[in-house]
């Protein structure tokens, strides 16, 4: 397992940490609670020191798994969590006032909430999990955070940008007010490489890539005959002929890289991630035994070869599948 600095933060952190949304049972449906703690444990037995969850992640129980996994765990494990939007909107709507989505008391209550969760005094980051560019000047945002801190609730602070929409923490980053930005980036969404990374690495802002597998289509195991369980996001994400696209999509990439089959999609995917030196971590969703191996074996492989890389740029993809 392989460690970089998240950001101005200073914290070292494994170049590929933990996604804890599929194992709160919420959206991704056939998680078991003991088989979450296996990879959760696994996971932190194999060095992985960096686990991102959320108060909205099946409404705590993510959360609570993660502390409880922590807790168990003799190693020094860094957890970040996320003040859900108090109206529940995913992504953040234009026009709606910071008043509505995170006024100040909602975000201390929910960050003390995510505390008993997490069975936890302190998390090392508390982020809001969406973002409006138009809140920038407003000072919810800005007491919530001074007071998470001061209270010692957070010993850091960083937003969850909208899906597909890098350039709106733009402005945040240049108050010097967060730590980190966490950013879809993947194969498929370069977009942040263009102007967020370059700033984040200007500001010393700590980036989480989160997506690196596009809810599932860059792992190679996606074709037109897969079938999601009623109730699952994915066969929300993947409706219609998507399925079919996204198989394209990934022989594509495999025929240009040169890879013999898609078992080795999931590797390069992570490993795009991690090659982008803005990056101080990616959160792939680890839900078995066989995720947690071949993830953080691709932190082992390291980063791709420059050859590699220029293929992939090439199959940048521009669409939103969460509409």
């Amino acid at each position: 397992m392989n460690y970089r600095k998240l950001g101005r933060t200073g914290l070292e952190v494994s170049d590929v940490g933990y996604g804890a949304w599929g194992i709160s049972g919420a959206q991704w449906i056939g998680a078991q609670d003991d088989d979450s703690l296996k990879a959760l444990h696994a996971a932190i037995d194999g060095g992985l020191n960096f686990i991102d969850t959320a108060l909205a992640y099946g409404e705590g129980k993510s959360e609570q798994l993660v502390g409880r996994a922590v807790k168990e765990s003799s190693r020094k494990v860094y957890v970040a969590t996320k003040v859900p939007p108090k109206n529940r909107r995913w992504p953040a709507q234009p026009g709606i006032g910071i008043d509505e989505v995170f006024p100040y008391d909602y975000v201390i209550e929910a960050t003390e909430t995510s505390l008993r969760n997490l069975g936890m005094e302190q998390v090392d980051l508390q982020q809001l999990h969406v973002w409006n560019p138009e809140w920038l000047e407003q000072d919810e945002w800005k007491r919530a955070f001074e007071t998470i801190k001061a209270k010692g609730y957070a010993k850091y602070v960083g937003i969850s940008i909208n899906d597909h929409q890098p350039d709106s923490a733009l402005g945040i980053i240049k108050t010097g007010l967060i730590d980190t930005v966490q950013v879809i980036y993947n194969v498929f969404d370069q977009s942040p490489e263009k102007n967020l990374f370059p700033a984040c690495i200007e500001h010393n802002i700590g980036v989480l890539a989160r997506v690196p597998f596009d809810e599932g289509g860059l792992t190679g195991r996606i074709d037109e005959s897969t079938v999601f369980p009623e109730g699952d996001f994915r066969a929300f994400y993947f409706r219609g002929d998507r399925k079919k696209q996204i198989a394209e999509k990934v022989d594509s990439i495999l025929k240009d890289l040169g890879r013999a089959g898609r078992s080795e999609m999931a590797s390069t995917a992570l490993r795009f991630c991690i090659s982008h030196p803005a990056v101080s971590t990616v959160i792939p969703g680890m839900r078995s035994m066989s995720s947690v191996q071949s993830n953080l074996a691709a932190s082992d492989a390291g980063v791709l070869s420059a050859a590699d890389l220029a293929v992939l740029h090439s199959h940048a993809w521009d669409r939103n599948f969460y509409l």
